[in-house]
This record gives C-alpha cells, structure tokens and sequence, in this order.
C-alpha cells in the first residue's frame, strides 16, 4: 500500500516538474518568401526584367498563410511572372 502512494506521488512530481518547463517556441526563418510574425509585408511595384530576346514582368505578392500553433500569423510571397515588350 505505501510503496503504491509513492509510485503515484512520484508519478506526479515527475509530471508537474516536466509541465512547469515548457519550451517558448521561436519562429526563425532565412527563406526570404515566409514571414513569420509582425505586420503583414508591403507588395512592391512590378518590375521589369530582361531576358535577353524577350523580357518579364515580375510582380510579388504577399498574403497571409495562416498561423503557427501558438497563433502567430504566416505571410508568404508570391511571384507572378508574364511575357512583356522591352522597352525600346
């Protein structure tokens, strides 16, 4: 009987000292298309790149991409690319 409570006491000493340490997760990332956190991204004017024989129009977008588990929001870029005349 006694060494049945000392199991369940230690059982949950164990356990409440585990709880009592949980990991802050931070968000890090080097991917320049994902934002994690902070005010939404501003989406830059179109540009124009040259391709040699033709050239492209390239436009990104930013938009929210849900959440991490603890609720910080996900942002991501997207890039959009068509066929344009250079300019002369």
């Amino acid at each position: 009987m006694f060494l049945r409570h000392l199991l369940w006491v230690s059982l949950f000493a164990l356990l409440g000292g585990c709880a009592s340490n949980t990991i802050v997760p931070t968000y890090n990332t080097s991917n320049p298309f994902i934002q994690v956190g902070g005010d939404a991204p501003q989406d830059v004017p179109a540009k124009v790149e040259n391709a040699g024989s033709f050239c492209l129009e390239v436009t990104e977008k930013w938009h929210e991409d849900g959440e991490t588990p603890d609720g910080t929001a996900l942002y991501a870029k997207d890039t959009f690319r068509k066929v344009v005349p250079c300019a002369q």
